[in-house]
C-alpha cells in the first residue's frame, strides 16, 4: 500500500457535483492498493498515520500527532500512485489491485483507521470520478509505502 498524506486545514469530495465529504484540521490520506496488500499493511499504515507527529506543538514544532490533536482524517482511494513510468510516457497500472481486491482492502482501511483515531472518518467513493479540493497546511505532504517501511 502506499500513502500520501497531507495535513489540511480543510479537504472535501465533490462527486457530480455535491460535495459528498469534507474535513477540517486534519489529514487527506490519497490511498493505493497493490493485489499483494494485506490486513498486515493496513494495521501498520493505520498506526502510523494515527501517530505521525505532524502537527505543531505550542512551540510551532512538527511534534504532536493527528490522536493526540484529535484531528479529522479523509480517505481517498487512488491506483495511480501504483503507476509505473519505467517504459514510455503512458503510465502503466498492472501493480494495482482490481477492484475485486482494492474494494474490500480499501474499507478494512478505513474501517482500521476509524477504530486507531476513534472516530468517524470521512471517504471518498470507490471508482468515482472525484474532485477533491484540499488547503496544504504547511504544506506539509508525506509518501509511505507499507512495503519500504522508510
Amino acid at each position: 500500500m502506499r500513502v500520501v498524506i497531507q495535513r489540511v486545514s480543510e479537504a472535501s469530495v465533490t462527486i457530480e457535483g455535491e460535495v459528498t465529504s469534507s474535513i477540517k484540521n486534519g489529514v487527506l490520506v490519497l490511498l493505493g492498493i497493490e493485489e499483494i496488500d494485506d490486513q498486515r499493511d493496513i494495521e501498520w499504515l493505520c498506526r502510523k498515520i494515527g501517530s505521525l507527529r505532524i502537527f505543531n506543538d505550542d512551540d510551532g514544532v512538527m511534534n504532536v500527532s493527528l490522536k493526540d490533536i484529535d484531528g479529522e482524517a479523509l480517505v481517498v482511494s487512488q491506483f495511480t500512485l501504483h503507476a509505473s513510468t519505467k517504459k514510455g510516457n503512458r503510465p502503466s497500472y498492472i501493480k494495482a489491485a482490481k477492484p475485486e481486491i482494492a474494494v474490500p482492502l480499501y474499507e478494512a482501511f478505513v474501517s482500521q483507521l476509524e477504530k486507531e483515531l476513534g472516530k468517524k472518518i470521512g471517504t471518498g467513493t470507490f471508482g468515482a470520478d472525484m474532485k477533491v479540493s484540499l488547503v496544504n497546511d504547511g504544506p506539509v505532504t508525506i509518501l509511505i509505502d507499507s512495503k519500504n517501511r522508510e
